[in-house]
């Protein structure tokens, strides 16, 4: 049965029964954080109460968080989603049915229950499913690196935006998706290098077949929606998934903003700025996320101050002017990694430079102390750097 199961019939049955596990576990841990480590608040020995007596919540908890885990778009096939944004839909759905339970226990007033296991039930469903989907991610990256549960996809329409995006999905194999080349009717566009031109696009049919096509991406420009809907309609008689690349003036996507009104899609345009409330949150969250590295970091950059200060003398930060935002000058911090002088030897070591540009980089640079190696193999040099986040520049 199994071995005559499609391929995203049978991985969809697979992230089902691990999502079963998943919230079934989380839910036992709930269970013990509440009742063995009594954590938050003690629990009174008057309302110590067995596992079994909230098997029906448990019950309850994992038919509802599939339902709204499925209503909220976590099993929908979506390759290029990000993990903030399953992670965030996945929170969602935890948070809804964790309060629609709270709720029936003051509608229907059990016998047993605890409304603080059913919060801590849903903390931890959603670490417990951020740490799986974030190794599913990993593993299915290193899979489709090598060529495994890989989509194969043809392009129509080798302008501009086809280039582009064959171009994004060569540079991202982790996405998953394989180029069996590209379909337009302009004879004169041969094959784009390692792209091989497989013919107009009336031979698609001939085509979806012959090479196995998963999924097509239309990159058409929009004066031809004539063919753009007849590709479409090909593609679905044939259960091939496809999606149109929209030719809006050649913006990037990131500036199109779609909505809907009565199930008419309207497209507008985001503005360019971050709105104020944007820069407050960001703010709040720099000041935040930096205070805790540094917290973090205070003992790594104790030592990697002490080891400069040993190997050769000079200071242990290094200063550069750097220009932030609306043009502002500020100095950025990082663990100084060169002898003292380094800067008066870059006339003598210009031939050397292996950039281009005002950049100046050297992949052995001789002027390299020890220490300094160290630091910026593993990036350490650049800590300090907190600080310039911490203080907004």
């Amino acid at each position: 049965f199994v071995r005559t199961m499609p391929r995203r019939s049978l991985s969809l049955a697979l992230t089902l029964l691990l999502d079963m596990a998943l919230i079934n576990a989380a839910f036992a841990l709930g269970y013990y954080v509440r009742y063995e480590l009594e954590l938050f608040r003690p629990v009174n020995d008057a309302f110590q109460a067995p596992y079994s007596a909230y098997l029906p919540f448990q019950l309850w908890y994992t038919g509802l968080l599939l339902a709204f885990l499925s209503i909220d778009g976590v099993y929908a096939r979506r390759r290029i989603a990000s993990w903030f944004e399953e992670l965030y839909r996945i929170g969602n759905a935890t948070t809804t049915v964790v309060v629609i339970l709270i709720a029936a226990t003051f509608i229907f007033q059990p016998l047993v229950y605890s409304r603080l296991l059913l919060v801590e039930a849903g903390v931890i469903t959603i670490a417990l499913f951020g740490a799986a989907r974030l190794l599913q991610r990993m593993i299915q990256a290193q899979l489709r690196k090598r060529g495994l549960g890989v989509a194969r996809v043809l392009i129509v329409g080798a302008g501009e935006a086809g280039r582009a995006v064959m171009r994004s999905l060569v540079a991202r194999p982790e996405l998953g998706y394989q180029m069996v080349g590209f379909a337009d009717d302009d004879p004169a566009k041969g094959d784009l290098g390692r792209f091989k031109a497989l013919g107009g696009i009336e031979s698609l049919p001939a085509l979806l077949q012959s090479e196995r096509v998963d999924e097509v991406i239309i990159t058409l420009p929009w004066q031809y929606y004539r063919k753009i809907v007849e590709v479409v309609r090909v593609c679905e008689s044939r259960g091939v998934r496809v999606r149109v690349v929209p030719d809006i003036f050649q913006l990037s996507l990131s500036r199109v903003d779609f909505e809907e009104i009565g199930g008419i899609p309207l497209i507008g345009f985001k503005p360019a700025t971050i709105p104020r409330a944007g820069r407050l949150v960001k703010r709040a969250l720099d000041i935040l996320l930096a205070a805790l590295g540094l917290i973090v970091a205070v003992p790594i950059m104790f030592v990697a101050g002490l080891l400069i200060r040993l190997e050769s003398p000079g200071a242990v930060l290094f200063r550069q002017t750097r220009i932030g935002e609306n043009g502002k000058p500020f100095s950025i911090y990082k663990f100084r990694s060169m002898r003292p002088g380094a800067e008066e030897e870059q006339a003598q070591l210009r031939e050397l430079n292996e950039a281009s540009g005002p950049l100046f980089k050297i992949k052995d640079d001789p002027r390299l102390t020890r220490v300094g190696r160290v630091l910026r193999r593993l990036s350490l040099d650049e800590l300090p750097q907190l600080i310039n986040i911490f203080r907004g520049e």
